[in-house]
């Protein structure tokens, strides 16, 4: 697969917290950072997403009495899986893994930032409406074919390739440099939804041939 200069790569959320040892880890969630490096050079364009939560946030189950995390709640924007307190704005957890060494990446996109709504997707709040800015970023550089990678294949990955589609945006997953948390049947649901609305799945050899 030939890479280029309108292709960017995607780094969702590489962070402590979703590392082992972290406050919600996914299991092997570090072994995505040596398929990242291979195919990172590869890339003219790398951009970061980094989970930055406020403490107390909506999305915890702390911060809802009786409630534990991995429970469903119904807010404002809709249903909202509740999680361990995590990547909380300036904590170690909220630090991208110091194994991940990409000094060349562009962009660091925040997200979650907002105390009353989640934002799992690289472009849209959980209400699915509230932009993130990056589709305008990637519009004014022209850069039209996503290639995403990171933590958790099943959510903050998955969303945000199908909300690059729903952009119109030529969307390609690295699958062996994602891992998945697979919670209820997350990973078929979302691989589904993959196949209808088109995102395309490679291996990361595809781009190293």
């Amino acid at each position: 697969m030939q890479i280029t200069s309108q292709d960017v790569l995607i780094v969702i959320d590489v962070q402590n917290d979703f590392c082992p040892g972290g406050a919600l880890a996914v299991a092997h969630g570090d072994f995505v950072i040596p398929p990242i490096h291979q195919v990172a050079p590869h890339f003219q364009h790398i951009a970061f997403t980094q989970d930055w939560h406020p403490a107390n946030h909506s999305s915890f189950a702390s911060a809802h009495l009786g409630k534990t995390p991995y429970e469903q709640i119904d807010l404002p924007y809709g249903t909202q899986t509740l999680w361990p307190d995590h990547c909380v704005q300036g904590s170690r957890g909220a630090e991208f893994h110091p194994n991940l060494h990409l000094p060349q990446a562009e962009l660091i996109l925040r997200k979650g930032f907002r105390p009353q709504i989640d934002s799992y997707s690289a472009f849209f709040e959980n209400d699915r409406v509230t932009p993130t800015g990056l589709a305008g970023y990637l519009s004014e550089r022209n850069l039209n074919r996503i290639f995403l990678v990171g933590l958790a294949y099943d959510f903050c990955v998955g969303y945000s390739a199908l909300d690059a589609r729903r952009l119109g945006l030529e969307t390609i997953v690295i699958r062996d440099a994602c891992r998945a948390i697979d919670l209820s049947g997350s990973v078929a649901a979302i691989e589904a939804a993959f196949a209808q609305e088109g995102v395309t799945l490679i291996e990361s050899a595809r781009l190293l041939a």
